[in-house]
């Protein structure tokens, strides 16, 4: 084969460069939020490049993050699909507008217009370094439910207090504490039926999966994994029916999670929002979020206390 001549290979340079600065400015992690009366929407994306071939993963609003069957660019325009039909007909589009991507995300046969931004560039932090504390808020102490409200504020709650304990029917209302905590630590005591799982939102966007899971390898979604992305360093799970205690120190995007006197994230970064989060404002306070709404799980104690000032 005979080598191009050095005119040849800056033509050919000239041809690629426009397509190559095209995807770079796609390329990376995106944080998207739904507009207008679909403001409560949140979607992550990540497109990635080799050899000049895009590929992705995408988190639909709920579950883990899934890889792309397609990703290409047409017309200016991001065109993505999710692998083996997990996804709608048409493609998912946006285009970039100022640094942002501007477009729409198909559910079921429904274009949601959405805006994308670029996660946070998060300081250093270290959930394990020796933080001052504030006081303690008990959100839930056996005898109220005053401290939370509901998620999905037209349907009942399905929580009842039985015994000191707060309870669920199965597919309940989500519960959404009425205060908002930035860095904190959270300890609860809970316990799961068979085959039962919960799952607690710190900020309410990153979710701590509960799960009856005794006796599993640990996965990342199992019991006390950062779901979907994060599988515990060990399972640490008691049997079913058993009262589990759980403590976690959020610190900026890094975590510490000890479940059962047993380490299982150790200053462990979160990559990322979870599915089923309820925004995309990472640096912004945010709730505890309690899930409700999968099979019936019992909580008897959640007190969370501020850290005022974190050590780095």
């Amino acid at each position: 084969m005979r080598s191009l001549k050095p005119v040849a290979v800056v033509a050919l340079a000239a041809m690629l460069l426009p397509t190559v600065n095209a995807q770079s400015g796609f390329t990376g992690r995106w944080n998207f939020t739904g507009t207008g009366e679909h403001a409560d929407r949140v979607y992550w994306l990540e497109v990635t490049e080799a050899n000049g071939a895009l590929s992705g993963l995408f988190l639909n609003r709920t579950g883990s993050p899934v890889v792309l069957e397609t990703v290409k660019i047409e017309d200016g325009q991001l065109l993505f699909q999710m692998r083996g039909g997990r996804g709608d007909a048409q493609p998912n589009k946006v285009r970039l507008e100022g640094g942002k991507l501007i477009g729409t995300i198909m559910e079921r046969g429904t274009a949601i217009p959405v805006t994308g931004v670029r996660p946070p560039k998060w300081p250093a932090a270290n959930a394990n370094a020796k933080h001052t504390l504030g006081k303690p808020v008990a959100l839930f102490d056996g005898t109220s439910l005053d401290a939370f409200g509901l998620q999905n504020a037209g349907r009942p709650s399905g929580w009842a207090i039985e015994e000191g304990a707060m309870s669920n029917t199965p597919r309940a209302n989500n519960l959404i504490s009425k205060e908002k905590f930035k860095d904190f630590k959270l300890e609860a005591e809970y316990r799961v039926q068979a085959g039962s799982n919960s799952g607690l939102y710190l900020r309410g966007r990153y979710e701590l999966q509960v799960l009856d899971d005794f006796g599993k390898p640990a996965e990342k979604t199992g019991h006390m994994a950062i779901y979907g992305w994060t599988p515990p360093a060990v399972n640490a799970s008691k049997p079913a029916g058993e009262w589990q205690t759980m403590e976690a120190v959020l610190v900026g995007n890094r975590v510490t999670v000890t479940l059962n006197g047993q380490k299982v994230h150790d200053n462990a970064e979160i990559q990322a929002i979870t599915g089923g989060a309820l925004d995309a404002d990472e640096t912004a306070p945010g709730p505890l979020l309690i899930q409700g709404d999968h099979n019936r799980v019992s909580y008897r104690r959640i007190v969370i206390t501020p850290i005022t000032s974190a050590a780095r």
